[in-house]
Parts: structure tokens; sequence; C-alpha cells
């Protein structure tokens, strides 16, 4: 039976190493059958690693913690990506600047479990209120989204059933192409709050438990996605040969290019400060109670 590996958005760039090291063949090549699948969102997806359902979670960092509290029962094995990887889109109509949160005051704002942590710390930096400010809640539609939340956000977005959403690189395409969307932020590259690109990535996370019973498989896993990394930095085009099977066909058009602007943040190693950083974020969501040691959350596999 194939090794699971799970991500929580089968279309989103940030996740794609862990779909290219299945689909191109680098789990293959380290010796293990695997198959990538979809699991949302992102919390439910740490907790089927959790019930030792799936073997590899790809997701957000910090939502690890929703299914292992203080980092007791999990490790981040490797970056599938660098910094905070989510865009916030905004009805075009409503004119709001690049940049500016404030233009989120009274709007409607989807977002899913695990992400939606990052636009609320970036609001309250920001001096406001994502509470009683903005309606931030789920996108309509979104619990039977198929292969994206993100889509399903872009989809809404179009239809009027929200006035923002805040999600992947290809939603965030997909409406600013379409003409329905404005980007405002894009996290990753520092349009938020000082320091708000650190607060999480994109993991591949594996329970302690299968680390300590197959440590080999592990760090066959983090080579399978150091490979893919590689290999898409070097030739993006291979993203649609990666694609093929898993996605619809408005976004495999679309995944060479945002491979290739993204392929700059395809890094593995996990640096200290990163992880300072991670749970300084973790801490303010409320999802961290002490300060555990770097080796604590990194697994050997990918310590810097």
């Amino acid at each position: 039976m194939p090794l699971r590996v799970a991500i929580p958005d089968m279309v989103s760039p940030s996740y794609f190493p862990a779909i290219a090291a299945v689909e191109l063949g680098f789990f293959a090549k380290e010796g293990l059958d695997a198959a990538v699948e979809l699991i949302f969102p992102v919390t439910r997806t740490y907790e089927e690693l959790r019930e030792g359902r799936i073997a590899f979670a790809g997701g957000a960092a910090h939502a690890a913690l929703y299914a292992f509290p203080d980092w007791r029962g999990c490790q981040l094995l490797c970056a599938l990506s660098r910094n905070m990887y989510w865009f916030l889109v905004v009805r075009k109509d409503l004119g709001a600047r690049r940049g500016d949160l404030s233009a989120l005051k009274g709007l409607r704002v989807g977002a899913a479990p695990g992400p939606v942590d990052g636009l609320k710390r970036m609001l309250a930096e920001s001096g406001i209120d994502p509470e009683r400010e903005v309606r931030i809640g789920p996108v309509p539609g979104s619990a039977g989204a198929g292969v994206s939340f993100g889509m399903a956000a872009a989809n809404a977005l179009e239809r009027g059933a929200i006035d923002a959403f805040w999600a992947n690189g290809m939603a965030a395409e997909v409406a600013v192409r379409a003409g329905t969307g404005s980007l405002v932020v894009d996290a990753r590259r520092g349009d938020g709050p000082s320091g708000s690109q650190d607060y999480t990535f994109a993991a591949l996370v594996a329970s302690q438990e299968r680390i300590d019973a197959a440590p080999e498989t592990a760090a066959a896993a983090v080579r399978a996605v150091v490979g893919a990394q590689g290999a898409l930095k070097a030739d993006p085009s291979l993203a649609s040969r990666a694609a093929r099977r898993l996605f619809p066909p408005a976004e495999l058009a679309l995944i060479d290019e945002l491979v290739r602007r993204d392929s700059q943040y395809y890094e593995p190693l996990i640096s200290q400060a990163s992880v300072r950083a991670l749970n300084a974020f973790a801490r303010s969501a409320g999802l961290l109670s002490r300060e555990p040691a770097y080796e604590e959350v990194v697994a050997a596999q990918s310590r810097a």
C-alpha cells in the first residue's frame, strides 16, 4: 500500500514540491511507493497524521499545533517552501490599495482554518481588530471545494458571495487575471507588517512515532522533496508534467508560471531563526504555551 502524502490544497504552488516529489518519481527513486492526496482543511490534515492514517502531511507549519499541542508528537521534516505564502485579494471595484489592510474594515473575508491565523495576526499588528472590525469566515461552498479551497474562494469572490479572500497563489492569480480581484497583500514578499512573512511556512511533517520507527523512511522523504525542489528550480516547465494527473485544465495552464515565480522559495532547510519566528507567532495565536528547543521542532534530517 502506498505511503499517503496529504496536503490541504492541491493546486497551491507552495505545496507543489510535495506533489512533484511523488508525481515526478522522486519518492520512487528513494525506494518509496507514495501517493499524494487532498485532505482539507489543514487542521484535519494534521489530525489524520496524528491518528496514523497518513504517512506525511504537507501544510502550514504552525497548524500542526492544532493536532500536536506544544509540538509533542510530531516534527517538521523540511520546508516545502519558505515564508508565509497566502495572498489577500479584494474585490476590484472596491479600489483597495496594495498593502492597505484597513481596506478590509467591514468586509466579508473568506479564509480557511489554519491560514486564517496569519491574517488575523497581520490585522492585529496593523491596529485592526480582526474579530470586531472585519467579518472573517468560511468561504461559501468550500466544504466541497474539490481540489482547492483557494479556487472556491476565487469563485465566491466572482459571484459576490464574499468581498475578499486570503488564500493561495493560484486563487490570487485567477482572480486578478479575471479582473474580479485586486492583489492587496502578498505575504511572502513582505507586503504585511514587519516580520509577518516569517509567521509560518509550508512544511513536510511526520509524527514522532513514524520518525522513531522508520528514520530511514523520513530521511528518504526529505531527499525526495529536495530532489523535486531542485528539479523545479532548474526547469519550472516540469510543473505541468507533475500536475497533469491532478489539476483541472485551467489551473494546469497556470502552474508552470506560478512555480517559476515561487521556485526561489523552494528551500528545504529550516533555520533556528525561522523556528523562533514560527514559535513566537504560534504563541501569539494561542497555539503554543512554552518555548520549545529547535531540536524538538525540527527533525534531524533538516536541521540547519
